[in-house]
């Protein structure tokens, strides 16, 4: 039995989910979900049994000092609430937490208890893959969802993949499966600066949930720490010659693919977005209409430079002459070009494989 004392009635609640693990490269998704806690002040009011669905030698509980005592830390997923107020107020529901180590499907069974008894009218979940995209375009943001009729009515992504997933997918098709309205939202970080933070990853996230769910989310100071990464990033590229090549090459590619798309709606929606921050107005509501320019790609099959251009079973590993993630070449956290099979049409996210590259 779910006990919900202490939580207010919602007002049209939407579920927004995040886990930290193969599903969230360079922290881009989980950091979403902590930004929306941290701007809309998120009251915690739940936490799953850290006992049931985690095993501790690969999530390591933590130990620390407060007063004087030891207290430990339990890796474990959290529910808190935030009420955005306005013309049209609604509330969140979020979800953070570490991808579970088993039971995955009493995980997302008990999810869903809460999301039925708090009246949840529709659950995004939120993740980050690698790819070969160049960290100086703007982040591919691709929506997925396994409702045909929530695909054409909002204008997503039916995914078609088949293969190795992870617990984005398993939740995925747990709400469709109860009859809740589900949707995934995958952003593409490089592959070649996988590390964490990225925040350019984790702003184009929250445009596109911002779009989806018809809510102005504050940014703080996102954009500016977008804007220094990939200054960073661009300083540490252009210390080697061969590495400013292959971005160069990334570069090219993602040009051509997107040619076509950049028309005068696509210009005229970007210009939408920024008249809707300087006024202070919402965001567009839910509903039929093309995907914002330059932060989603949601063709049939993936971008092409996503894709296996041999047309091949598997991703291509990449071919990056060196990770400039730091010593080792980090992944990141999330699934990298050539972690799992691919058929060319994402399950979750815009790449060869599954959500990115591999994993949902």
């Amino acid at each position: 039995m779910i006990e919900l004392d202490g939580v207010p009635e919602l007002i049209d609640p939407v579920m927004v989910a995040a886990f930290e693990g193969w599903n969230d490269a360079g922290d881009a998704a989980s950091a979403a979900v902590a930004h929306l806690h941290r701007e809309w002040k998120g009251e915690v009011f739940a936490a799953l049994d850290a006992e049931d669905y985690y095993d501790f030698q690969v999530n390591r509980p933590t130990v620390y000092l407060e007063g004087g005592q030891r207290k430990i830390t339990w890796p474990t997923t959290r529910l808190s609430v935030v009420r955005v107020g306005g013309e049209t107020p609604r509330d969140l529901v979020l979800v953070r937490g570490i991808e579970p180590s088993m039971r995955w499907r009493s995980f997302c069974n008990e999810l869903l208890g809460f999301a039925h008894e708090l009246g949840v009218e529709m659950v995004v979940i939120l993740g980050a893959l690698l790819g070969d995209t160049p960290h100086t375009r703007p982040v591919p943001v691709s929506g997925v969802t396994s409702d045909t009729d929530l695909a054409r009515t909002m204008d997503l992504e039916e995914t078609r993949y088949e293969g190795p997933t992870g617990i984005v997918g398993i939740l995925q098709e747990a709400c469709t499966h109860a009859g809740v309205p589900a949707v995934s939202l995958w952003a593409a970080v490089p592959h070649y600066v996988s590390q964490p933070p990225n925040p350019k990853a984790t702003l184009a996230l929250l445009n596109r949930l911002e779009d989806l769910i018809g809510l102005r989310i504050p940014l703080g100071e996102l954009a500016e720490d977008a804007r220094a990464w990939q200054l960073g990033v661009d300083q540490l590229a252009a210390e080697d010659s061969e590495v400013a090549e292959y971005v160069q090459s990334l570069e090219e590619a993602r040009d051509t693919a997107e040619l076509p798309e950049a028309s005068g709606e696509a210009i005229a929606r970007e210009f939408e977005r920024y008249l809707r921050r300087r006024d202070g107005g919402p965001g567009p509501g839910p509903g039929p209409g093309p995907a914002p320019g330059g932060h989603a790609t949601e063709g049939g099959d993936g971008p092409p430079y996503l894709r296996d251009a041999s047309g091949g079973g598997r991703a291509r590993p990449p071919r990056s002459p060196r990770d400039l993630s730091g010593p080792g070449g980090g992944t990141g956290r999330g699934p990298g070009p050539a972690d799992g099979p691919a058929d060319g049409s994402p399950e979750d996210g815009p790449a060869d494989n599954e959500d990115g590259s591999s994993g949902d």
